[in-house]
């Protein structure tokens, strides 16, 4: 505050000087013009300037014990459009006039704008007197003025009219959570097969048709639930098959359905259902035994875990991996002459054993036309390991036509060792067809 006040009292002292040395300045440089030069001016001048330095001074002195400087309403005269007021005229052609002496500021400012009334007449805008006629004027600046302020009662606010729908009811809608998607294809395929290939089959040209489709909930706070559903089912001939006239190659049925709770950013506490069978028969060529059937076998695996949500390569790779500390798989084989196949002990038709698993679900956008779609799953029962690797990389020609390479090799400790291969078995197709995906 201290600091404002002598910032203040600063520039009211340069206007005071600037006004009362303006005619002064003016005149002098009339007199050098005209080339006369008086001393007598010089001194004149240069009392004038003690003079008007001791009165600044005193003005100085009586602002710094003004309290508020800066509501002053004495200096409005100075800084308004210049007015003919008829108070400094009054006080300077007054004889012992009792005004002067009682307010040194009020003094000096009258001073100032008599030495313009005098010296500057031509800067004179209006009068007091045109001022009058428009409304009174206050002459009363020696104190604080303060605004007046009148309270009303609040009033309340006017009611806004609803918007009524034509068909006079309200209809409200509700954020969609839901996203769903799919992807088809039909085409055709040469393909390749083991030997000793779990469900049969055999290596041959044939067609295949895959219908996938999702749905999706995510309240983007913290709970998700995913569901897919996979079918696929293609058909084979072989001329050297006299027993069967068409036989499956490609079977499958699966749903995958994870609930998640978000943990942190990408990390989710996740539960997870996998469930899978098959549509029809498999079978081999001139082999009247059946290999695998629908609901022979089918498996059900419930894992519990933490899932992570994969984004990289500027969002051309996403996708899922899920890792389930507990794991529990059923298994199920309706025809029991196959349970020894699928890893069922003695007479029975079901199979249960606790352990742990990883799956991954990517999707890799390699180029604008190449897509790699990867599935891995890995579980174990401390007793037995099944591992599937199922990879798909798709050519668009354009938005119907593509080509598909289908790569599938399966870890299985459960099935027949075969004499190359082991444990392994390896499934792959090159297909070229319709796809259309939404």
């Amino acid at each position: 505050m201290q600091s404002n006040l002598v910032f203040m009292n600063r520039i009211y002292t340069f206007l005071i000087v600037f006004w009362l040395a303006a005619p002064l300045s003016v005149f002098a440089q009339k007199n050098k013009a005209s080339g006369l030069i008086y001393e007598n001016k010089v001194t004149e001048y240069i009392d004038s300037l003690a003079l008007l330095r001791q009165r600044l001074d005193s003005l100085s002195r009586v602002n710094d014990s003004l309290r508020h400087e800066s509501n002053d309403g004495r200096f409005f005269r100075l800084f308004a459009p210049l007015t003919f007021y008829h108070s400094p005229a009054g006080k300077i052609l007054m004889l012992n006039s009792p005004l002067i002496g009682k307010d040194s500021v009020a003094d000096a400012i009258d001073a100032a704008m008599m030495n313009v009334y005098l010296h500057r007449p031509e800067l004179v805008l209006n009068s007091e007197s045109n001022l009058r006629k428009v409304g009174s004027i206050r002459d009363d600046f020696d104190h604080e003025v303060k605004p007046q302020v009148t309270l009303t009662d609040k009033k309340a606010p006017l009611p806004v009219a609803a918007d009524v729908l034509p068909s006079g009811e309200l209809f409200i809608q509700k954020p969609n959570f839901w996203t769903f998607k799919g992807d088809n294809y039909l085409q055709l395929l040469q393909n390749y097969v083991s030997g000793n290939w779990y469900k049969g089959g055999e290596s041959n040209y044939s067609m295949v048709g895959s219908v996938s489709l999702e749905a999706n909930y995510n309240n983007k706070q913290k709970i998700k639930w995913d569901n897919k559903l996979e079918l696929k089912l293609g058909f084979q001939t072989s001329r050297d098959d006299t027993i069967h006239k068409i036989k499956s190659n490609n079977d499958l049925i699966r749903y995958t359905g994870k609930f998640g709770v978000q943990a942190h950013k990408r990390w989710y506490y996740s539960l997870q259902l996998l469930a899978y069978t098959q549509f029809t028969k498999g079978l081999k060529t001139n082999d009247e035994y059946v290999y695998s059937d629908f609901m022979s076998p089918f498996n059900l695996n419930l894992g519990l875990g933490m899932e992570y949500a994969v984004e990289a390569f500027s969002k051309r790779l996403t996708g899922t991996i899920n890792f389930s500390a507990l794991s529990y798989n059923f298994r199920y084989v309706d025809r029991k002459y196959l349970n020894k196949r699928y890893g069922i002990r003695g007479d029975h038709h079901t199979m249960e054993d606790i352990g742990s698993q990883i799956t991954a679900d990517l999707t890799w956008n390699i180029h604008d036309n190449i897509k790699w779609k990867a599935r891995i799953f890995a579980y174990t029962s401390y007793h037995r390991v099944e591992v599937e690797m199922e990879n798909t990389i798709s050519f668009n020609f354009n938005r119907y036509i593509s080509t598909n390479l289908f790569l599938y090799p399966r870890f299985d400790d459960c099935g027949e060792r075969d004499s190359y291969i082991g444990y392994w078995q390896f499934k792959e197709y090159l297909s070229l067809g319709f796809n259309y995906s939404f």
